[in-house]
């Protein structure tokens, strides 16, 4: 049985929680959000809280469980507070830009990389940081990692593209011989 499964989700003032069959729909001040829910967990919306509860008992419904109220919590948490990721340029001449809804990097590459930016994102760009922000966890997290993926940071130099929370582990370079 599901620990995080057993918590009610709270859901705090200015929020709205439905359930139309099996289709939980969040919105809020930040923007609206929908789930559909697996077959085998059921939802139950009162006053103030969701609660997740298992309707079947084979191992995927187990699964399902702890999942889908993680799940409906983000939601709430993200159309109420919204989700950040930061991520920092560390090289020579590394940098980025917008250009209309692309995301322009210039990571060392001879060409420059362009992302196009998904419609529920917000992007904020300096020049050697890039802020994202989404009521949606998933898609924050999920492009933040396109984003990474693209120049990851490296070990010796500690070049590349990282979270802003990274550490990234350093390596000795070669030494001399004697």
């Amino acid at each position: 049985m599901s620990r995080i499964g057993k918590l009610p989700v709270v859901i705090p003032q200015g929020v709205k929680c439905a359930l139309t069959g099996d289709v939980v729909s969040v919105e809020g001040p930040k923007g609206k959000l929908s789930y559909r829910i697996r077959p085998g967990v059921k939802v139950d919306i009162s006053e103030g809280e969701a609660v997740v509860s298992m309707s079947g008992s084979d191992g995927q419904s187990k699964a399902d469980y702890g999942t889908t109220r993680a799940t409906i919590n983000n939601m709430v948490l993200g159309v109420s507070k919204g989700w950040k990721k930061t991520l920092e340029l560390v090289g020579v001449g590394f940098a980025a830009k917008l250009q209309g809804k692309n995301l322009v990097l210039a990571v060392g590459f001879s060409h420059e990389v362009s992302m196009e930016i998904p419609a529920e994102i917000k992007a904020n760009v300096q020049k050697n940081s890039v802020e994202l922000e989404s009521a949606n966890r998933e898609l924050v997290g999920t492009f933040a990692a396109k984003i990474r993926q693209v120049q990851p940071p490296e070990p010796y130099l500690g070049k590349g593209i990282k979270y802003s929370d990274e550490k990234v582990r350093r390596k000795a370079g070669k030494t001399g011989k004697k």
